[in-house]
Parts: C-alpha cells; sequence; structure tokens
C-alpha cells in the first residue's frame, strides 16, 4: 500500500541528533532513555494528541494546525460544517469516517456533500474505511461529539405528535433507524464471521456428531513454527548455509583464534542445526558444549558429533531452547554461540529465541554473546536491473501489455543481490542491536532516517535497501566497535581460505606458525599478533554476496534523483500480526532536490518480509520456486 501525505506531517525537528536515544552512534545515557527507546512509536513520533495534529482541509490544500481549524477552515471557506452535518445526519463513527474517506478519496464539491442524505451507498461501504491520508487527524475525532445516548435523551425530550400526520412521521422515522441497526447488526456479524471462520467451524461441528468432544474444546493456537522448523530437517539448506563461506568462515575465525574464551569453558549452541559451530567451539577447547535445536536435524547433529568423536564434549538437546532443561548441575553457561540472523537481520524471529537462552543460561558476570552486535544497514539502491526483471518486462509482452501482473510486487519485499555500483547513498545505521542488552520489545522498533544521493548522474532510485553488518567480540563489551570498520569480504580474501585450516580438518594442514623475537626479545606466534580484536563481517552489496543476499523495497514512484537529493522519512519495522516469524515494514519518506524550494510530500509504503509455501516448495514473493533457501541454520 502507497499512500501520499502532506508534508506538514512530518515535524522539522525529529531528525536524530548526535547523542539523542534514536541516534546509533552514541549509547544510551540512563535506563530512562532506554526506556523511552522502547515505548517510541509511529504515533508518538508524530504528535501526542490527534486532535492537535496538523491536519489537511477536507475541499482543499490547506493544512491547519489543529482538527478544530479545520473543521472551522471548511464552514467558512467551503460552506460545509463536518461537525453539524454529522450530528444532522445521525451519522455513527464509522458513517463519519466514510463520508471523510469519500471526500478525501472522491473529492465532491461542497454542495454535492451537503445534498446528502444519509441512505448513500458510501456510508455503508468499506471501501471507504479505508484511510486515504494515514494517520489522519479527522478520522480519530468526532467519537465523543455525538452519542447514541444523545440520540436518545432527543427522541425521549422531542414533544409527543399532536396530529396522524406527525405520529406517522414518526413512526417511519424510528422504522428507517431500526432498519439501518438491523443492516448493521447484518454487516457486523458478517464481519466477525469471516474474521474467525465461524462458517467453517458450523461445518466441523455438523461433520462431527458430538460437539462436545475435547477437539472443540477450545480453538487450536496460531502456529507460526510448524512450516520454520521442517524446514530445518532438509539437507538442501544446510548446505546452502555451510557453503556460504563469509558465513562460515566468520564464525570458524572468532571461535578458533579466541581460545582463551572457550577453553575449559561451557557454550550452548541456539539453533545448531548440523552441529558445525558446535564442533569449532569442541575443537576451540571448551568443557561441554549444548547444542539444542528443535528440528528433526538434531538427530543429524547427534551423529555428526559422535562420528567426529566430540560427543564426550557436546550434548545434542532436541527441543526449543525456551523449553528445554541443562543438566542440574549446569548453573550458568559461559558462551552462547548462534547463527540466528534472517532477511533484513530480523525476518524468522529467531532472535528471540537467543534472547530467551541468554536471560535464561547465561553467566551474569562476564558471559559472552556471539554474534555481540549487528547493525541494521539503510540506504538507496537504483535497483534498475530488479525492476526491469520483476516489474518492467510485464509493460511489454509480445506487444502486450501485462502490467497488472507487477503490481503485487510493491506488496512484499525482495531478496535478492545487487552489485555495489548500485548503491546511490552511503548506507547509515537504520537500528543498532547490542545482543548483551537489547530486549524483545525493542526488536519492534520506528527510526527516523536521512539519506543524501551520491550518484554523480541523474538517475531513477527505484528500492531502498536493508542488509545487516555483524560483530564477534572476545569479551562481549557494550559498544565495542565504535569507530572500527566491518570487514567486507572480497575475492581472494585470505580469511576465507586460510580459515578452513585452521585446527586441521580433512583437507592439507597448514604449515605450523613460525615464531620471532618481540621488540622486547620475547617470542610472539605470528598468529597472536596478527590476531584481530574484533571479527566481523557484512551481508551489503560491497562485499561477496551471502546466502542472505540484500532485502529490496521497490518504490511505486521512483525517485528521480541527482547528487545532493536528500530523501528523508521514517523506517518502521514490527513481527507480523498474522505470523510472527514474518515482518510489517512501513517507510514514509520525502525527497528534496538541492535546487527545489517547495516542501515535498510525503509518500507511505508498506511492506512484507515473507516466504510462502506452495505444495512443498517454498517460493518467493517472485512466485519462483527456490530450493528451501535460507528458512533455517545450518
Amino acid at each position: 500500500m502507497s499512500i501520499r501525505m502532506s508534508h506538514q506531517f512530518l515535524a522539522e525537528d525529529d531528525s536524530p541528533s548526535p547523542g539523542s536515544a534514536s541516534d546509533p552512534r552514541e549509547p544510551e545515557s540512563s535506563s530512562e532513555e532506554e526506556e523511552d527507546e522502547q515505548d517510541l512509536t509511529w504515533e508518538d513520533w508524530v504528535s501526542d494528541s490527534a486532535s492537535k495534529r496538523p491536519c489537511k482541509s477536507l475541499f482543499g490544500e490547506a493544512v491547519l494546525s489543529s482538527v478544530s481549524e479545520v473543521i472551522e477552515w471548511d464552514r467558512l471557506n467551503s460552506g460545509f460544517d463536518l461537525d453539524a452535518f454529522s450530528k444532522k445526519l445521525g451519522l455513527d463513527h464509522y458513517q463519519r469516517i466514510r463520508l471523510i474517506n469519500f471526500i478525501r478519496k472522491e473529492r465532491p464539491s461542497p454542495a454535492e456533500v451537503n445534498g446528502l442524505t444519509g441512505s448513500e451507498s458510501l456510508f455503508s461501504s468499506d471501501t471507504y474505511l479505508i484511510p486515504v491520508i494515514e494517520d489522519d487527524p479527522l478520522l480519530q475525532s468526532g467519537s465523543d461529539d455525538w452519542t447514541d445516548s444523545d440520540q436518545e435523551d432527543a427522541v425521549i425530550a422531542e414533544p409527543a405528535p399532536s396530529t396522524f400526520d406527525d405520529a406517522q412521521r414518526r413512526i417511519a422515522a424510528l422504522e428507517k433507524k431500526l432498519q439501518k441497526a438491523q443492516e448493521d447488526l447484518k454487516n457486523y456479524r458478517t464481519f466477525v464471521g469471516d474474521r474467525l471462520n465461524l462458517a467453517g467451524l458450523a461445518e466441523a461441528l455438523k461433520n462431527d456428531p458430538d460437539p462436545s468432544s475435547s477437539k472443540h474444546a477450545s480453538a487450536a493456537p496460531r502456529d507460526d513454527d510448524s512450516h520454520y522448523f521442517q524446514s530445518y530437517g532438509e539437507n538442501d539448506i544446510h548446505a546452502v548455509m555451510i557453503q556460504d563461506k563469509v558465513r562460515t568462515a566468520s564464525y570458524a575465525k572468532f571461535i578458533l583464534t579466541t581460545p582463551e574464551l572457550f577453553q575449559g569453558k561451557t557454550v550452548l549452541d541456539v539453533g545448531c542445526g548440523t552441529g558445525i559451530l558446535s564442533l569449532f567451539a569442541a575443537r576451540a577447547g571448551a568443557k561441554r558444549v549444548f547444542a539444542v535445536d528443535a528440528s528433526d536435524i538434531a538427530e543429524k547433529a547427534e551423529q555428526i558429533v559422535k562420528a567426529n568423536g566430540f560427543d564426550h564434549v557436546i550434548t545434542v538437546i532436541r527441543g526449543k531452547v525456551e523449553g528445554i532443561q541443562l543438566p542440574e548441575e549446569v548453573k550458568h553457561v559461559d558462551v552462547i554461540v548462534s547463527e540466528w540472523m534472517g532477511y533484513g537481520l530480523l525476518y524468522e524471529s529467531m532472535l528471540d529465541s537467543v534472547l530467551k537462552a541468554r536471560d535464561r543460561f547465561l553467566n551474569p558476570d562476564g558471559g559472552v554473546m556471539a554474534p555481540s552486535q549487528c547493525r541494521m544497514m539503510f540506504g538507496l539502491c537504483e535497483a534498475g536491473e530488479i525492476f526491469k526483471e520483476r516489474i518492467g518486462f510485464w509493460g511489454d509482452v509480445y506487444s502486450f501489455d501485462l502490467s497488472a501482473m507487477g503490481t503485487h510486487v510493491y506488496e512484499d519485499a525482495i531478496v535478492d543481490v545487487v552489485g555495489p555500483n548500485t548503491m546511490s547513498s552511503d548506507p547509515i545505521v537504520i537500528k543498532d542491536l547490542f545482543i548483551h542488552d537489547i530486549t524483545t520489545r525493542q526488536l519492534d522498533f520506528t527510526s527516523s532516517f536521512t539519506l543524501t544521493a551520491t550518484n554523480d548522474q541523474r538517475q531513477k532510485i527505484h528500492a531502498f535497501v536493508l542488509y545487516f553488518d555483524t560483530f564477534f567480540s572476545a569479551t562481549g563489551a557494550h559498544l565495542p566497535f565504535e569507530g572500527n570498520p566491518v570487514h567486507v569480504a572480497a575475492e581472494g580474501d585470505p580469511m576465507l581460505a586460510e580459515v578452513w585450516q585452521i585446527g586441521g580438518g580433512t583437507g592439507p594442514r597448514k604449515p605450523n606458525p613460525t615464531r620471532r623475537m618481540s621488540s622486547q626479545g620475547e617470542p610472539l606466534l605470528r598468529k597472536e599478533r596478527e590476531k584481530p580484536k574484533y571479527v566481523s563481517f557484512s551481508t551489503g552489496p560491497q562485499s561477496i554476496p551471502t546466502h542472505w543476499k540484500q532485502t529490496l523495497f521497490l518504490l511505486r514512484e521512483p525517485i528521480v534523483a541527482q547528487e545532493g537529493t536528500v530523501v528523508q522519512g521514517v523506517f518502521k519495522c514490527r513481527k507480523s500480526d498474522g505470523n510472527s516469524r514474518e515482518l510489517d515494514v512501513e517507510i514514509h519518506y520525502s525527497a528534496k532536490h538541492p535546487e527545489a524550494t517547495d516542501i515535498p510530500d510525503v509518500i507511505v509504503q508498506t511492506f512484507k518480509v515473507r516466504w510462502l509455501q506452495l505444495d512443498n516448495a517454498w517460493v518467493d514473493s517472485k512466485g519462483y520456486q527456490t530450493m528451501w533457501l535460507c528458512l533455517g541454520k545450518a
């Protein structure tokens, strides 16, 4: 869905300043500020009260500072009084909403609106329940201005009819109200029935002669996990994960080059998959490793652990980490390692489970999370090839216009690889996640952004791009990577080649590292001297592609930008109501060109980050089948 808004809906002083709670470059200064950030919502960001927010006139482009001023403006300048008209026709709250959206969408003249009688179909059409302007203050006003009790009082206070004709008119009016109430009740029953699937329940009861049986005792709870954990049981997906060298080599390098973190320690691997991270931890000297997974792959992991001779160190536990128990003698674990990241970082909601494991099992005195920090990066992307592939080509298929086939693409985020040359701005941090401290409540968030186009020629920008950078620290300290760049893997990257040799394995071993003397005469291992202070990797366009690729949000209205064009707005992300493992993303943005003097409109677009299942094959939002890509972890 895409909505255009007047610029006055965005406050001029809402961009983050250095040191503010929304500034990803600075730590939160106090628990109070952290709590404020947790409570931030889009509604809070816009304003504290609907009645005091800037509001647009119903019959023009004028924007005034409050709802009451707009109603008065329209009364004086257009001859239409919304409150008086609503009371005159006896409109209920939803009919008033339909009227407002009808005026905004169809743009009738004030005279045409004043001529309405209340019997028109628009007052019962659900089409006009959909806001034309996102978060329209007019839609949130007026519900207290007239009530059913007010109308009842008016009927009671009205004098008794003095003539037979007056009585007939009164009866006709009451019958009309009764008919309307009956229609509303019918519509409400239909509305509720559609959403609760009462028809399906009735059919099930009809087919079951005993409606009191236990299977009807309560509705089955929503299960967002079934397909998710089923996908873990497939071999193909684990092959994809492990063969992603950027991903697997980074974990291996961190674990195998920081033995002081693992030697003699207890490690918990959340979502272990094949157990590869548990094997790395055991090889690094861990005393005990608990590898947890809720899918069928746990059985294979147990076989793999035994085949590699680590069954005396690694214990595989089948189940969700939220419900498993560690041996009674294990009070805490020293390290929690997990590869929980999904598309756009938060898709799959596996981080929720990792944070639950942290709160249940991690040693509060020096326990380490691996990874310890992730940054969601956001930028402008030309994405011309993606646009042509997914949407543009439908416009001319054997000289026929099939463009209707491409319209749904704007509703879903696209997961694909774009080249480094497609970036049209420097990326910014849209959300900084410190895994040691963050709460599940903070994973639904709203962040403002400012992006400046860097392209040297005028071009169309077809998308926003989202990816993430990941950091590992041996100390797990808060804010360990301020000022340190993320490692961007390139072709021929020595880390990707050398890490497979660390600790042996089936391949040829590297020669033992040579010793040399330090300036103080102490022998140092070259590997120790060169060991990085942290390990990191990027999933952005500048890096070798990973299985996460990049997440693209295609724009219904491309931004025509040149160098210096500023795109400002708000990025809102939350778990989907329909499936908690999917994401709902809402982007509010406006573009201002360097030479422009007018204030641009704000455009709103909403997206789903999701994958769909069809006949046991997973398909992306484009509709093409893929090989179970990135629905689980290896």
